[in-house]
């Protein structure tokens, strides 16, 4: 079986590679269907995380291992007990990139670490492109973030980082009727924003930008995609009294001076990954029109070229955005 493995090189950096030899496929049990991949999407933060050894990647000791959480294929077996898909349906599943993918679509009760996304898979809707859903993964984070959020009509939403995550999570936003501002240090991904119509503002803040553009106590909610160390205080000092401010992953610490926060009574959150409850609102907004993920998918490549795709992210990230790999 084909699979992306991440490795270590001979100086010590972490590479992500095709193997051809990847395990053997056991046959399926009565409660598991089978799938070939299609397609698979690059998370850009959890692999990229991976690749510079941060803060909750494999240890070099465990190396090699595959990750990412994106897959889309085609159903070609189905187990007896099985009786909601069938032998050519195409799923989102969240499993790595795999050749050949072995699933329970009915999650099991106390889960063991290795089955913790049993159950987390949809079936695509024919309106769906399989293509985009390929990125479902990243843009169920997105979801996740803003039902969070808990978004409301007429609400002011900054999204800090114009990444995927954040350009889902924008997109989201107005679908539930904030008015969203997004900002990011690279124009490119800004103008991608601005060019899907789902943003009021957008703000270039590298240099002085932020200073020079964002008001104080101006946001009732901030959504922190970026990660830059040491902001903490400048989000305090933009939401209003009594807003939000919530962080994903990619964090060692966050920081604020108490003080500040507690003179304007914020609500610091947490967001984790995704549930298929995201899953399903986030297909029946694509399915109707409402959010749009074609403009973000910068690259489509064969999966023999992923090397070079790894590469980029290990060294430049800053150049992806939506990247998938075919695997057909």
């Amino acid at each position: 079986m084909r699979a992306l493995m991440m490795q270590l090189q001979a100086d010590g950096k972490r590479e992500k590679v095709l193997v051809d030899n990847w395990g053997d496929l056991p046959p399926i049990e009565a409660d598991q269907v089978r799938t070939e991949t299609l397609f698979s999407g690059l998370t850009n933060g959890t692999e990229r995380n991976g690749l510079i050894g941060g803060n909750y990647s494999p240890s070099d000791q465990s190396l090699p291992a595959g990750s990412g959480y994106q897959n889309v294929g085609r159903v070609i077996q189905v187990g007896s007990e099985v009786h909601d898909l069938e032998v050519g349906d195409v799923v989102y599943s969240s499993q790595g990139h795999y050749e050949y993918c072995t699933l329970r679509p009915h999650k099991l009760k106390n889960l063991m670490p290795h089955e913790r996304h049993d159950g987390l898979l949809i079936k695509l809707d024919s309106r769906v492109e399989p293509r985009h859903a390929a990125l479902f993964g990243v843009a169920s984070v997105a979801m996740r973030c803003c039902r969070n959020a808990d978004l409301r009509i007429g609400e002011r939403f900054l999204v800090i980082g114009a990444g995927m995550v954040g350009q889902m999570a924008a997109q989201i936003g107005n679908a539930m009727g904030a008015r969203v501002t997004i900002c990011d240090v690279d124009q490119k991904r800004l103008d991608i924003a601005e060019s899907v119509g789902s943003v009021e503002t957008v703000f270039n803040v590298s240099g002085d930008g932020w200073d020079r553009q964002v008001e104080d106590a101006s946001y009732d909610t901030i959504l922190d995609v970026a990660g830059v160390v040491g902001v903490e205080d400048k989000l305090i000092q933009a939401t209003k009294h009594g807003g939000n401010i919530l962080f994903i992953a990619g964090r060692f610490k966050v920081e604020y001076t108490f003080n500040l926060g507690q003179h304007r009574e914020v609500n610091i959150k947490q967001n984790s990954h995704f549930d298929k409850d995201d899953l399903e609102n986030l297909q029946r907004l694509l399915a109707r029109g409402a959010v749009n993920i074609e403009p973000l998918i910068l690259d489509v490549v064969p999966v023999s070229e992923a090397k070079l795709i790894y590469d980029r992210l290990r060294d430049q990230p800053q150049e992806l955005l939506g990247t998938v790999f075919d695997w057909r």
